[in-house]
């Protein structure tokens, strides 16, 4: 049986999913990944410039893309944090713990100069194994 046969891609409905060829979230087995969400809303970031309340948007829109492939947070063995500003590494920090304290993935917390759109501040991916 090939991989591709036990493949399943959740998609979020953007409109940008099949012009650039991604998923929200794929399950080949017990593995699923979420691509890189962010907080990004019609009128700009939910939760303004608040670093927190953009983490918590993320990872709210992780959770669901999660649920969605038959996981949850408690699966979760990995997280990527991309900050446009390293000195609020610690807003988005607690907002994480927030959600994976007691989980405790591995995690990674990179600056970058810039994400898809002006006023986003994070953008988070995910990997969960899904338990028997």
């Amino acid at each position: 049986m090939s991989l591709m046969s036990n493949r399943n891609n959740i998609s979020s409905g953007s409109e940008w999913e099949g012009k650039i060829g991604y998923s929200r979230a794929v399950r080949i087995g017990q593995l699923v990944s979420v691509s890189g969400t962010t907080a990004s809303g019609p009128d700009g970031p939910v939760g303004g410039d608040d670093l927190a309340e953009q983490t918590r948007e993320a990872l709210r829109r992780i959770e669901a893309a999660l649920a969605e492939a038959g996981a949850s947070t408690t699966d979760v063995i990995r997280t990527r944090m991309y900050l446009t500003d390293m000195s609020r590494w610690e807003e988005a920090g607690i907002a994480h713990g927030e959600v994976f304290g007691e989980i405790r993935p591995a995690t990674t917390i990179l600056e970058v100069s810039a994400l898809i759109a002006p006023g986003l501040l994070i953008e988070i991916e995910a990997d969960a194994v899904i338990g028997d």
